[in-house]
């Protein structure tokens, strides 16, 4: 039986989706001497002549790169690099505003990342506190404490298992007796009705489809400032328009955070449903038992 549970959880992609661009570009890549086209292009290139995972190519390239430059690259390195992220307009102030706006709706909502970028890299941000746990790509670091090699890539088909990981409340990455374990729908940490979804293009997709198919929710954001180039044709949000119309995303908005924004407008209308459904449980249950 599927009982009254008030624990929601919000899943973010992290780069478009919270912040502009990619994280490597903001320091990592100019420490380097490099272009990020030029960055991307060899790392592309290395997964197309190995025929290797495009995450994986782009973390040994980090490391490669790094070698040459002769830049010890350490987990601080790293969190200190996440320290310039500059977010989307409301970012900073959102997560208290929507945590306080969830509880009163007495609602339990915890945050999560799901991101082919690097973990170590969304630590050191200044948001990185408001998230229960950051399933993102991560290093390994030998005895010297230098990163050495890929610990964990985040692809976009992969991102899907973390899902699991959040519906079961399995908070880490290497776990997986729990994961492939039936698990009865009233023991769950969040059911995927609890759930939201939120990022911003086509390598979601995957995560998105299979919120949408466990009857959860999925938002696709954009840049607000993108515009449509000769090198990208479709602009960001002609991309999310899209995916509406593939019914791979519920609603779309602007990445703007800020208060009574019209993405700020949706999460509180989904918190708003999501409560109302638990409400409705709630009673369900309550006549079931009498």
């Amino acid at each position: 039986m599927i009982i009254e549970n008030r624990n929601v959880a919000i899943a973010y992609d992290f780069d478009g989706t919270l912040a502009p661009g990619n994280m490597q570009e903001y320091n990592f890549i100019p420490d380097l001497n490099m272009d990020k086209g030029e960055f991307w292009q060899e790392a592309n290139e290395m997964a197309k002549k190995h025929d290797m995972d495009e995450v994986l190519a782009y973390m040994h390239l980090m490391l490669i790169k790094a070698k040459e430059q002769n830049l010890d690259i350490r987990e601080s390195t790293f969190e200190k690099y996440g320290e310039k992220i500059t977010f989307f307009e409301g970012v900073e102030t959102y997560f208290d505003r929507i945590n306080a706006y969830a509880a009163k709706q007495n609602l339990h909502l915890e945050h999560f990342i799901i991101s082919s970028g690097l973990r170590e890299i969304v630590k050191g941000t200044r948001i990185g506190k408001y998230f229960k746990t950051i399933y993102a790509s991560g290093f390994q670091y030998d005895e010297n404490g230098i990163a050495c090699w890929p610990a964990l890539g985040v692809n976009y088909t992969n991102k899907t298992q973390f899902l699991f990981r959040i519906n079961k409340g399995i908070y880490n990455s290497y776990d997986n007796t729990l994961i492939n374990k039936s698990v009865p729908e009233d023991e769950r940490a969040v059911p995927f009705s609890n759930l939201i979804y939120m990022g911003d293009g086509e390598t979601d997709v995957p995560a998105m489809k299979m919120v949408n198919l466990y009857g959860g929710t999925t938002i696709a954001v954009y840049n607000p400032n993108s515009v449509a180039t000769p090198e990208r044709p479709v602009s960001a949000r002609e991309r999310c328009i899209k995916l509406i119309q593939q019914k791979r995303a519920d609603y779309i908005g602007p990445a703007d955070y800020t208060e009574n924004s019209e993405l700020d407008i949706i999460l509180k209308k989904v918190i708003d449903k999501i409560a109302v459904e638990q409400d409705l449980l709630s009673i369900k249950y309550r006549e079931v038992s009498s």
